[in-house]
């Protein structure tokens, strides 16, 4: 009886054992595999280059700025039109004077290269969930082929290190919002005085009185 009886409880353990094995190699072989999500999904933010900017606008609740590139004009005795650069960006509102190239560059550069590995699909009016009804910024940029682009920045993730934001975004759908990278607020988030290229120069101290003898 008692032989009997540890077969039986054998017996039980192995079967026990196969059902466990069963389940486990099910349910692993229906997991989907493994991707790096961040290099298969990473999408560019646009389909341009820097040098294909003629103009863009900048808008956030501060300040709105707008900027031109401006190309030099060719002189009767020269021959050679390409070599003549375009000059530096000129700022066109709210002062007409010449743009920080360097501000300038950093922006375009992150438009033309930015991407994003992550969007999801809301409502359009759930958008305010992600700062997006009232925007951080708005970037429209206009293209040497005419093109129109638009870039609404809203607020930043949980982990605040991207940004949620819309791409061209259509009137009255469904919004894809996107994940773009933070570097982006740096971009759009400055005072007038870093768009220009001239800066203020700081007054010399003046000179402290010397104290009169007694």
């Amino acid at each position: 009886m008692p032989i009997m009886k540890f077969q039986r409880t054998s017996l039980i353990l192995v079967f026990a054992a196969l059902v466990l094995g069963g389940y486990v190699y099910y349910t692993e072989s229906q997991k989907p595999p493994q991707v790096d999500e961040a290099k298969s999904d990473e999408k560019p933010l646009f389909n341009f280059k820097e040098q294909d900017v003629q103009a863009f606008t900048v808008q956030t609740p501060k300040q709105t700025v707008a900027f031109e590139k401006t190309t030099l004009t060719v002189p009767p005795n020269q021959k050679d039109a390409s070599k003549i650069n375009p000059s530096p960006w000129l700022m066109r509102k709210p002062e007409v004077v010449p743009a920080d190239e360097s501000s300038i560059a950093f922006l375009l550069n992150l438009l033309a290269s930015g991407k994003s590995d992550r969007s999801f699909t809301v409502p359009a009016a759930k958008k305010s969930e992600f700062g997006l009804d009232q925007p951080s910024a708005i970037v429209d940029v206009k293209l040497s082929n005419q093109q129109n682009h638009r870039l609404v920045i809203g607020k930043p993730n949980f982990n605040r290190n991207f940004l949620y934001a819309l791409v061209d975004p259509p009137a009255n759908q469904d919004l894809s919002v996107l994940l773009i990278p933070i570097n982006f607020q740096n971009a759009v988030d400055r005072p007038l005085m870093e768009w220009k290229r001239d800066k203020p120069k700081p007054s010399p101290a003046s000179p402290s009185a010397s104290p009169s003898p007694q």
